[in-house]
């Protein structure tokens, strides 16, 4: 995955993609007014860490993905590192506590 950008993955890619390193998995729907005000914060977590990876997911296109990881409200960012769940964040979020996990979770 290129870093510093904020990629979308599907259910087809997304195993491979978060596979490696840590990624922040943002799932969202475009009708979710909170998820749309997430989009300059990952912007500024992408800015801030150059070594962690941002994808969004939209739920809608992919509820084998929104099942997997048991998504019940929206925004939910995912701590991903190395294919696995390590932290996770529910609702609008302020780029400070999703810096510091991003910071914990590369150590």
């Amino acid at each position: 995955m290129e870093l510093n950008s904020i990629q979308e993955l599907n259910e087809s890619d997304f195993t491979q993609a978060v596979s490696k390193g840590l990624t922040v998995v943002d799932f969202w729907a475009p009708w979710c007014g909170p998820c749309r005000m997430m989009a300059p914060v990952l912007d500024e977590l992408a800015q801030r860490n150059n070594e962690l990876a941002i994808a969004k997911v939209n739920i809608d296109e992919n509820p084998a993905l929104a099942s997997q990881f048991s998504v019940q409200a929206i925004p939910l960012l995912v701590f991903v590192k190395d294919g696995h769940e390590v932290e996770r964040f529910i609702g609008m979020q302020s780029v400070e506590p999703l810096s510091d996990a991003a910071k914990r979770h590369m150590e």
